[in-house]
């Protein structure tokens, strides 16, 4: 039993909208990652979600739509922050998480009070949601498709690898080629009076400063605050290769891999003198961008390479600490955590 990757085009996504209809999954490209979909409202579409990625049920998904009208649609209010919000940057990398719909079911919310909403900027799901708008409800819930915790899926055989034997020969995995924003969307809870950024992503936070002025909070991760909702991707220990992962300077890794049985590291802008006893090439390097938009790019496929390379250990060079590396920052902190 195994999903079918198909290649994009117009029949692709219809079969895959009459797939969601009948209350099956399709994975499909955002520009953030490849999302694991169902039906938003059928309760029992969105539990074979959980299944599959071996999820907790009490840790809510996304829900995924076409535009903004139908996003109204799934909340019980909608603040003027979120119409500036959705203006702004909708299509495009960013979660509101609104008072829900009543409509919209336990299975979604993780049994909470609030939703988390997203229009994403992809052709291929823009696609798919319009189709499936045609069909069904048009409303898809997504998480990432891949195992819970796990790296997430930039590619259409990343997904294939991680979770295609769990699904039904009758899913489906739509290949839209690689996802070009990489990292997960920025979370922004809009369902209290301060707005606050759960989970830094593909938004930046001066972007974000820039339509909502100073009037936004911003939570550190992991947070002890209290009352906070459940959101995506928001745990300690997430993201996290096979390999144990560490954060280090340059200076430090050259010491930390004579100590390994067999390491690897990313490295900023240029390779790093492994200090091995051993020529360059016989230690897996992957030398990151040092931009933070390309690294974020390319940042998931080279913890998927981490992982099929075997490796024992995985040193990470420490990227800057401003305020444009926050969303690396933050994913390569949860995989440091997780692989522990």
């Amino acid at each position: 039993m195994t999903a079918r990757v198909l290649a994009v085009d117009e029949a692709s996504i219809m079969q895959a909208a009459r797939r969601l209809v009948a209350g099956g999954l399709v994975a499909f490209p955002s520009e953030t990652v490849y999302g694991l979909g169902a039906d938003g409202l059928n309760p029992r579409a969105v539990r074979d979600i959980f299944r599959v990625k071996g999820r907790p049920a009490d840790h809510p998904v996304i829900l995924h739509v076409a535009d903004v009208d139908q996003a109204r649609r799934l909340a019980a209010h909608w603040p003027d922050h979120a119409e500036h919000l959705a203006r702004h940057f909708w299509p495009g990398p960013i979660t509101l998480i609104l008072e829900r719909a009543s409509g919209v079911p336990d299975e979604v919310t993780g049994g909470q009070d609030t939703v988390g909403i997203r229009v994403p900027d992809h052709p291929v799901a823009a696609a798919l949601l319009r189709a499936f708008r045609g069909l069904g409800s048009g409303v898809i819930a997504a998480p990432s498709a891949n195992a819970f915790g796990a790296v997430s899926p930039t590619c259409a055989e990343h997904v294939r690898r991680s979770i295609g034997m769990r699904m039904s020969d009758e899913d489906l995995i739509l290949d839209g080629g690689t996802c070009h924003v990489g990292l997960e969307s920025t979370i922004v809870d809009l369902s209290v009076e301060q707005p606050r950024v759960l989970r830094p992503g593909g938004i930046p936070r001066a972007a974000l400063a820039d339509v909502l002025g100073g009037g936004i909070q911003w939570v550190s991760a992991p947070s002890d605050e209290p009352n906070l909702p459940r959101v995506s991707g928001a745990l300690a220990a997430h993201y996290a290769p096979h390999a144990r992962v560490r954060l280090l300077t340059r200076e430090q890794m050259s010491q930390v891999m004579r100590e390994c049985l067999r390491p690897g590291c990313l490295t900023l802008g240029s390779p790093v003198d492994t200090g091995h006893g051993a020529p360059l090439d016989d230690v897996w390097q992957r030398v990151m961008p040092d931009n933070p938009q390309d690294y974020a790019r390319k940042l998931y496929a080279a913890l998927h390479d981490a992982d099929g390379a075997g490796l024992s250990d995985l040193l990470i060079e420490c990227p800057p600490t401003t305020a444009d590396w926050e969303a690396v920052s933050d994913r390569l902190g949860r995989a440091c955590v997780g692989s522990q």
